[in-house]
């Protein structure tokens, strides 16, 4: 036969076998049936069956199938069965979710529930899920303090496979912290470390201030802010060992039992910079660090100094490099070296803060505490300082700053995560002091109005003796700076009263610019532009009212226009209860740019506390300013200083200072160009009454004096000379009171014996001044 023959033969053969193997595969081939769909595809459905090589479904295809179908929520229930050579999927779809409610929840709006919640209208309802949520909700209670709450969904059948979603909530009694205890602390007592924890036990003002809620968020807070604590005070290996919350039944409510290791106060070594970054030269970066060699260990110096450090390498063209503190322990000397070691650090670059949470504060007021960008070098150290500043603004309940790779391997994304709280404030309160009598306010502002970080206030007073108005506004970012912009708007009408024989009209504004120098030096520049006026009261008294005053009344009203600036210096460790630390002011105001009167003011307040014993803290204060006109004008007599019980206690107001004695007249306090003060105060907690309640007992000695009246002592178209009482007497006082701090503020009762005065002061030895109830 020839080849060519042959070659036609064998190619027809194996045409023939091949045909007859695509048969036998396809007649192999299972196929796929799908009931009980009615939104989803068949082929969807076949979509997730991969079959074998030959064509066939095997078990391990089947089952993974099987998953993968269920995975995608669409489905109530899946089974697959095999009938002879074909697969029949048997659905059950799940139904569509109309609407997603709650019920019975008062303490969480449903808004909030909503954002917790995977079951969203329009979606598949998943059984799984919704288990799930009941779990969220629960958690989402537990962390408003009420452990006992039950969740029940209910599921409402609307037709063609359409549902309601009802989760019905049981709110059940608030689940609060009934007592703290604090174990193994030796050095610093329980009100010192309570007043660094915000969990608070349950209280008579606990229904205001929420700080007894259980919380375990932030109890862990509370731990890390006492460890710090520790740390800023020169404990550094103190640590926070366990923070146990145990249910109490008798209490009904948990006690919080925080274990503390103290360990032993160190002191700052040798403070040195190291530079191993080539090109990088240390000499001008060696005066930055804040820790100074013999102060005792703070912590926070040396994270305010790795800030410092990182900011000046910025400055310097060396983005990457990075400073970290080298701390070297010598146990029996009890010090501390710290060597900061520069290093270049990986060339990491931002590539995008994501901000999640902030259902009301806008995104540029948390990206402005960032000092770095999208773009940027990635800064550890200004990470974590943008974090704190967050957490200091006091917009959100929790702050948390994370890490994401990027879309390469030299990119990461910052994960800003917060947590919302309420910012604004509506009271109404009344009140009387014995300076200003029976008196009413209505308070309204917004620390974060419209999220937008601006702080607004609108205040109303109706006393006795006074009424007012005073409107505020502040910007802490002004023209995107880290300068502080505010308005201030008031007016204020006071009354003659038993104290002076006259009234004053003021009303006014005042332009207010701030700015941190360190992070315990601050300044603020402000104008201020108001009218003044002295009125006469309509006394039924036959007295005549003292010559200096009729000559303010007669001189009417006056503008003043001044500029000034204090200088704020603050280390105090709690401002709200401070038990150590200092707290200085100097406040200065020149008037005269402008205006009818010319005067130039000066005036000091400098506050020491240090802490006696667990439970006494000892406060030293001393005040001073002096007061002179220039161009050739005398000080108006609004703007003098009067002596009373805000310097000395035991004294009325206008008590103490130069007076008119001329007989016949009203022999009124006229007011001096200079002053002093001076209090010794011990302030103590009082046995057997919880600390969380803010009552305090104080023991204290004052002394001070007003002198220095330059005004004139002879008046045009009077006879009469002025017999004035200008002596620099001391007055001193000894006493004792009780301050209760209330969430409307400080309400005091003072008792107070003079023990040196003039004979022609008057005394007032009890005291009584109370904000709202």
């Amino acid at each position: 036969m020839p080849r060519q023959q042959c070659r036609s033969k064998a190619a027809g053969v194996l045409l023939v076998t091949s045909l007859a193997l695509f048969v036998a595969q396809a007649a192999a081939a299972e196929t796929i049936e799908v009931e009980g769909n009615r939104r989803v595809d068949a082929e969807t459905v076949r979509s997730y069956f991969h079959a074998a090589q030959d064509g066939r479904y095997d078990e391990a295809t089947r089952d993974a199938a099987l998953k993968a179908l269920v995975a995608t929520g669409l489905f109530e229930n899946v089974t697959i069965e095999r009938a002879g050579d074909r697969l029949v999927v048997h659905l059950k779809e799940a139904p569509v979710l109309d609407h997603v409610a709650f019920e019975g929840n008062k303490k969480i709006k449903d808004k909030d529930l909503a954002a917790v919640v995977e079951s969203k209208p329009r979606g598949a309802l998943q059984r799984a899920v919704v288990q799930a949520d009941v779990g969220r909700i629960m958690e989402a209670y537990r962390h408003a303090g009420r452990d006992d709450v039950g969740v029940a969904p209910q599921i409402i059948n609307r037709g063609n496979d359409r549902v309601d979603l009802v989760y019905e909530v049981t709110e059940g009694k608030k689940t609060t912290v009934r007592q703290i205890n604090f174990v193994g602390n030796h050095v610093f007592g329980k009100r010192q470390l309570a007043a660094v924890t915000k969990t608070s036990a349950t209280n008579m003002l606990s229904f205001l201030t929420g700080g007894d809620d259980y919380d375990p968020d932030r109890i862990a807070a509370d731990r890390e802010q006492l460890r710090l604590y520790y740390r800023s005070k020169g404990y550094a290996d103190a640590g926070v060992t366990a923070a146990v919350a145990e249910y109490d039944p008798a209490l009904h409510g948990f006690t919080l039992t925080f274990s503390i290791d103290e360990g032993p106060l160190y002191h700052f070594g040798d403070i040195s910079v190291v530079c191993n970054v080539p090109g990088l030269s240390c000499e001008k970066l060696r005066a930055l660090p804040v820790a100074r060699s013999g102060a005792p260990f703070d912590g926070g110096a040396l994270d305010k100094s790795d800030e410092i450090l990182a900011i000046e390498l910025a400055k310097l063209g060396y983005p990457f490099a990075q400073a970290q503190p080298r701390i070297t322990r010598d146990a029996e000397a009890k010090r501390i070296d710290v060597a900061f070691t520069i290093d270049q650090g990986p060339r990491t670059y931002v590539e995008r803060i994501e901000i999640h949470g902030n259902t009301r504060t806008r995104d540029y007021v948390i990206r402005r505490e960032f000092d770095i960008a999208e773009g940027d070098a990635y800064n550890k150290t200004l990470i974590d300082r943008a974090e704190r500043r967050l957490k200091n603004l006091n917009y959100f309940k929790t702050v948390k700053i994370s890490t994401k790779p990027g879309s390469v391997a030299d990119r990461v994304v910052l994960d800003v995560e917060v947590a919302e709280q309420s910012t604004g404030e509506f009271t109404i309160s009344g009140g009387y002091s014995t300076t200003d009598g029976l008196l009413a306010e209505v308070k309204v502002g917004d620390r974060n109005f419209l999220g937008s970080g601006k702080a607004v206030n609108a205040a109303v007073t109706y006393g006795q003796y006074g009424r007012g108005i005073d409107l505020s506004a502040s910007e802490p970012y002004f023209l995107g700076t880290r300068v502080s912009a505010g308005i201030e708007l008031y007016g204020r009408q006071n009354d003659a009263s038993p104290y002076q024989s006259y009234g004053s009209d003021i009303y006014g504004a005042t332009l207010q610019f701030g700015t941190p120098l360190t992070e315990q030096i601050g300044v603020q520049y402000r104008y201020s532009l108001y009218n003044q006026d002295v009125t006469l009261g309509s006394s039924s008294s036959t007295a005549t009212t003292s010559l200096p005053i009729q000559q303010a009344a007669a001189a009417g009203s006056q503008w003043v226009s001044s500029v000034g600036d204090t200088v704020t210096y603050n280390t105090l460790d709690n401002n709200k209860s401070p038990t150590s630390g200092f707290n200085a002011q100097l406040r200065q105001d020149l008037a005269g740019l402008g205006g009818d009167v010319k005067f130039l003011r000066t005036s000091e307040d400098v506050r020491y506390y240090h802490p006696i014993n667990d439970d006494v803290v000892s406060l030293v204060r001393a005040q001073g300013g002096y007061i002179t006109g220039w161009g050739g004008q005398q000080v108006p007599l609004l703007n003098s200083f009067f002596g009373g019980p805000n310097m000395v206690r035991g004294f009325a107001p206008n008590g103490f200072g130069p007076r008119d004695l001329t007989p016949g007249s009203t022999m009124d306090n006229i007011g001096g160009n200079m002053y002093w003060a001076s209090t010794l105060e011990f302030q103590s907690n009082i046995p057997g009454v919880p600390q969380e309640y803010g009552l305090k007992a104080t023991a204290f000695v004052d002394a001070g004096s007003v002198f220095g009246y330059s005004g004139p002592t002879a008046f045009p178209g009077s006879t009469q000379s002025l017999q004035l009482a200008n002596n620099n007497v001391v007055r001193s006082s000894v006493g004792a009171g009780l301050t209760w701090a209330s969430p409307f503020g400080n309400l005091t009762v003072d008792y107070a014996v003079p023990l040196s005065k003039a004979a022609y002061d008057v005394v007032q030895p009890l005291r009584f001044s109370a904000g709202g109830f």
